[in-house]
């Protein structure tokens, strides 16, 4: 079965007419499942929406359009127009050849300038690699009938016989190989070699820049797309970043109401947030909210909102800041009492929500990131804050990296939270952001001490990651004699990778206790190391992931955020009895899988921890 995005679900079949309903069920039906098909998604950077392109690695691009016209409807013909007769009187359009030909030639001039998708050699140097063709569905409309109404030499050139599938030609039980050759005859060449997994994902980088990952501002990414050739390839990136065909599916699926999804760590869910963000932000009058728990993440998100261009419509919010927000801007005091601050803080906004102090549905769509650290009463607060007519809100969660509580699993239902998302739950088990070799430690490590269970209250699994990362450099642990040591260790890794070109804030490093960063931190300012120390909550917030400054942070703070190379110290001196135990071996985990490619551990300490994890030489060659 072909992969159809977005998903044929009750959203997307909505908004179909009728006989694009059924060439979409069609397409889903009889093509194999190494076809990928888009409907109705604007394509490159003049946003165009054509009907459906369809992409397979042997056959090449294809662009459809479905006219659902009448016989009566069709009034007269020309190469580049139609006339039709409708409720409204005569109606002039272009011809949908036409509209499929440009749709095409637009796309293919702007693949062609990449030439890692064009050949390198041979009678076809320059060209791209890939055949492509264009067609016309009518789904109302007979074969016979066209016969009927036109001249055959006229046929041939308004209508090209291989160019059209009309009304019976088609449907979920017509025979794949017929389908498909009516297809591919649409083609006017073919070459023999089949595209490579990077070419299809550099093919989709073009066509939709909103998957890419790491993309540049928005104001670039749908900019003019006729600019000098050069000046496109010099921005070019040898390897691009983009969403999977399983996150992109997702994505584009969610459709309305409640959705719920639970991920692995690395498995995409904050990426899939921010694209739903930037579709939310099209679509919506009210402001759009994000919630997560941890400030650093809080303010990563914040720069990615802002990166994009909707930072006036998207407020994103640490969770007990979004609190200390609505109390000011409604006035609202803080009753005294013995509790902390910020705990008195949230009562104080859910009594005066409670009491209609603060106004109800302000929002017309809530996202929360990080659902796991999020308490009862927190999620039974902000629910109420989405405008019923919209009811847009989703929820991403990861049980194992519920750091921030003693007990695996949110420890209720979404349901008595007001969340109703039953059967809208999504389950992400690839893990896309560490190699193969980092996952299987963290993992290996963390299952000692993770209890198994066969699901949640709301009947969802927990999830055992699953890598889909390349492979890399194994995880190096060490046991040295002091703190000192680990010092010395990890400023001896930072000045190797320095002198081997490595860019600074690529590298992160995590430490368990504010005192062990201090101490790194004065060392680094000692050995002259530029560096962003995150030990305060006013350094949390002002978090840049793109300044030229490695990133010293706790493990707690980590969440949410991901380098290429991190160093983790302290391990020896972390709690490791009792009901502590656990979460420090999630802490740990977390910590673990904030690393994309290379991944060191510090440990000096006489802890289990400590001595579970085992020494490993050498890092690839590279400290």
């Amino acid at each position: 079965m072909a992969k159809i995005i977005p998903s044929l679900n009750r959203h997307t079949l909505a908004r179909m007419t009728s006989g694009e309903r059924r060439v979409a069920q069609t397409l889903a039906a009889v093509l194999e499942d190494d076809y990928l098909v888009w409907y109705d998604i604007p394509v490159a950077r003049r946003r165009r929406y054509p009907d459906f392109i369809i992409l397979h690695p042997s056959r090449g691009l294809l662009f459809l359009e479905i006219k659902d016209w009448k016989p009566e409807t069709l009034k007269r013909l020309s190469k580049s127009e139609v006339t039709l007769h409708t409720e409204r009187g005569q109606v002039l359009e272009v011809h949908p050849l036409e509209q499929a030909r440009q749709y095409a030639y637009e796309v293919i001039a702007l693949l062609s300038r990449d030439p890692q998708l064009c050949h390198q050699s041979g009678p076809h140097q320059g060209k791209l690699v890939m055949p492509y063709g264009w067609g016309v569905v009518l789904t109302n409309i007979t074969r016979k009938q066209i016969a009927a109404s036109m001249p055959e030499e006229s046929r041939d050139i308004l209508l090209p016989e291989h160019l059209m599938i009309y009304k019976g030609e088609f449907s979920e039980n017509t025979e794949p190989e017929a389908f498909q050759q009516r297809l591919w005859d649409m083609f006017t060449y073919r070459f023999g070699q089949p595209l490579s997994l990077p070419q299809i994902d550099r093919i989709r980088w073009h066509l939709f820049p909103e998957v890419r990952i790491d993309a540049p501002l928005q104001t670039e990414l749908f900019a003019d797309p006729l600019q000098a050739a050069g000046e496109i390839e010099q921005t070019l990136p040898d390897i691009i970043r983009i969403m999977d065909i399983q996150q992109e599916q997702l994505a584009r699926s969610l459709g309305e109401g409640h959705r719920v999804i639970h991920g692995v760590a690395g498995s995409g869910k904050t990426m899939i947030l921010g694209y739903r963000c930037l579709y939310l932000a099209q679509t919506l009058q009210k402001p759009i909210l994000v919630l997560c728990f941890n400030i650093t993440l809080a303010a990563r998100l914040r720069a990615f909102i802002s990166a994009k261009g909707i930072g006036a419509q998207v407020q994103v919010y640490h969770f007990h800041d979004w609190c200390g927000q609505q109390l000011r801007t409604y006035s609202v005091d803080v009753p005294a009492g013995e509790g902390p601050h910020f705990e008195r803080q949230v009562s104080a906004v859910i009594h005066a929500v409670e009491q209609g102090f603060i106004p109800r549905a302000q929002y017309g769509a809530l996202l929360i990131d990080e659902g796991h650290d999020m308490q009862a009463d927190w999620l039974k607060l902000v629910v109420q804050m989405v405008d019923p007519e919209s009811n847009s809100l989703l929820l991403l969660y990861d049980d194992a990296q519920s750091i921030y509580k003693k007990k695996a699993g949110l420890g209720f239902t979404l349901s008595s939270v007001g969340i109703q998302a039953q059967g809208r739950t999504s389950i992400l088990r690839l893990n896309y952001r560490n190699t193969r070799e980092i996952l299987s430690f963290a993992f290996g490590f963390a299952r000692h001490y993770l209890d198994p269970q066969q699901s949640d209250d709301d009947h969802i699994p927990l999830v055992e990651p699953e890598a889909a990362g390349i492979s890399g450099p194994a995880p190096v642990a060490k046991r040295l004699k002091s703190f000192a040591d680990e010092l010395d260790y990890t400023c001896a890794c930072i000045r190797k990778w320095r002198s081997n070109g490595v860019e600074l804030k690529d590298i992160g490093v995590l430490y368990a206790t504010n005192t062990q960063g201090a101490q790194l931190s004065r060392r680094l300012e000692k050995d002259d190391v530029p560096h962003q120390w995150l030990g305060s909550r006013a350094q949390k917030m002002a978090y840049d992931a793109e300044s030229d400054a490695l990133t010293l942070l706790t493990i707690h703070s980590s969440k949410g955020l991901e380098f290429e190379r991190v160093i983790m110290i302290g391990i020896g001196q972390m709690e490791d009895e009792g009901e502590q135990r656990q979460q420090s071996a999630r802490l740990l985990y977390v910590g673990m899988t904030r690393a994309r490619r290379y991944l060191l551990m510090a440990s000096s300490g006489e802890n289990e921890f400590s001595r579970r994890i085992v020494d490993v030489e050498g890092l690839g060659g590279d400290r």
